[in-house]
């Protein structure tokens, strides 16, 4: 058992590899690619908007995880030394590592789904009707409050440098499981690892396609927990109330604002709490709208009658 305590200048940060930097050229050459065999083959692949849009959410992300770099591994660091003990830095800790955290990115992805305060920071990533590399751009500028989810991992005790490069891997993981340009893989693939044909299903807007396939890197999360959907006919992306706009402060804000509406006209602090952690379009909203129609249409009954 390692008890050292780690500081942060200790980790010398300016000297580790920044994956996602180094790809992003990779990233962009490929999207762009992408958008001229589309053009190529006249597919409605990509909207110029759309695009444009995308790529001003993902650099605004890019600076805000610069901003914010410290406190996130000041976050990491303090659960590191307060581990009951430590995992070194070896091959198989970052494959041990990998795995907890893709277990973590399934929880955190399932229950921004799932409960509309955490919606409210990944709509972003599913507000286009377009489903094309770029869409991995397209990240919600207050999804990093998600930490929280990954605390367990970072309270594991693997050394901060692993946490580090399993997370980013991760990410970058995502962006070529969003292009319609991959088929099925080979049945063990599809079988273990989220695909292009899964992560399709789960950007659809389609009821019967609805909250499915959340996993990350390994589909078999979903296959453990009966969140699993195989692709069948091709999917209708974006969400279920589509939006028109292309304004980037829009696109990552505009389920906050109906939020917060939404709180200023609940009638009890129970009322208050379902509007932020029940289902997105949840009953709450939808009877309330009922009840004030039927409110409306009795009124106007009763005016009817005064007036015979």
């Amino acid at each position: 058992m390692n008890n050292q305590t780690l500081r942060l200048e200790d980790l010398n940060l300016e000297n580790w590899p920044n994956l996602i930097l180094w790809a992003a050229p990779i990233m962009f050459l490929l999207v762009f690619i992408e958008w001229g065999i589309s053009w190529y083959q006249k597919r409605d692949a990509y909207d110029a908007k759309d695009f444009f849009a995308a790529a001003s959410i993902g650099l605004v992300n890019v600076g805000i995880s610069a901003m914010i770099k410290l406190a996130t591994f000041g976050t990491a660091l303090f659960f590191y030394n307060i581990a009951p003990f430590k995992i070194p830095a070896t091959w198989w800790s970052f494959i041990v590592c990998f795995i907890a955290i893709d277990f973590a990115r399934y929880w955190a992805h399932r229950i921004a789904h799932e409960q509309r305060f955490w919606w409210a920071t990944h709509i972003t990533h599913h507000n286009s009707s377009k489903y094309n590399l770029s869409v991995s751009f397209r990240l919600g500028w207050t999804q990093h409050i998600k930490i929280v989810f990954f605390i367990p991992v970072m309270f594991m005790g693997f050394d901060p440098f692993v946490f580090f490069i399993c997370h980013q891997i991760a990410v970058l993981y995502q962006f070529w499981i969003h292009t319609e340009y991959i088929t099925k893989l080979h049945p063990v693939i599809e079988y273990i690892f989220t695909t292009p044909s899964h992560h399709r299903v789960h950007h659809a807007s389609d009821e019967h396609y609805l909250d499915k396939n959340y996993g990350s890197t390994f589909i078999i999360w979903d296959r453990m927990f009966g969140t699993f959907m195989p692709e069948a006919e091709r999917p209708t992306y974006g969400i279920t109330k589509p939006v028109t706009s292309y304004n980037p402060i829009y696109l990552v804000f505009h389920e906050w604002r109906d939020i917060f509406r939404d709180l200023r006209k609940a009638e009890s602090l129970k009322e208050g709490w379902l509007i932020l952690f029940d289902k997105p379009g949840a009953e709450i909203i939808a009877n309330r709208i009922k009840k004030n129609t039927e409110a409306q249409e009795v009124e106007e009954d009763e005016k009817m009658m005064e007036t015979y």
